[in-house]
């Protein structure tokens, strides 16, 4: 499974930027099943999630960017979005997509490369 994540870049604060993740190797049927998750990573900071959205449409969000950013996803296309509106210079990070399954076996996750987003003031 390849993931592969675009969309960031430099953006003034107030802006908006929209991040797309497209899976490879995996059909879809299999993409289906997985959660799909963004996370972000500022220097000297730990990994947080930004936002989750399950293999049921459920969503869930980080506090921070709550009402200002919104994650979807299209399944036939095997690709989870991420619009960042509003944007504030605490955005910028490197932004990671994620694809996780959980079974009864155990966890499956996959990582892709990360995508900066930096935010001016």
């Amino acid at each position: 499974v390849q993931l592969q994540a675009y969309g960031g870049g430099p953006v003034q604060a107030g802006g908006s930027l929209r991040l797309s993740c497209t899976a490879s190797r995996m059909i879809f049927s299999v993409f289906t099943q997985y959660d799909m998750g963004w996370y972000r990573q500022a220097p000297g900071k730990e990994r947080e999630l930004v936002a989750a959205i399950g293999s049921g449409g459920n969503t869930n969000y980080g506090d921070s960017v709550k009402g200002r950013f919104t994650i979807s996803r299209h399944n036939s296309r095997k690709t989870v979005w991420l619009q960042m509106d509003n944007l504030k210079p605490d955005d910028t990070a490197a932004y990671y997509c994620n694809a996780r399954l959980v079974s009864g076996t155990g966890r499956n996750d996959y990582w892709g490369r990360g995508t900066q987003v930096t935010v001016s003031s």
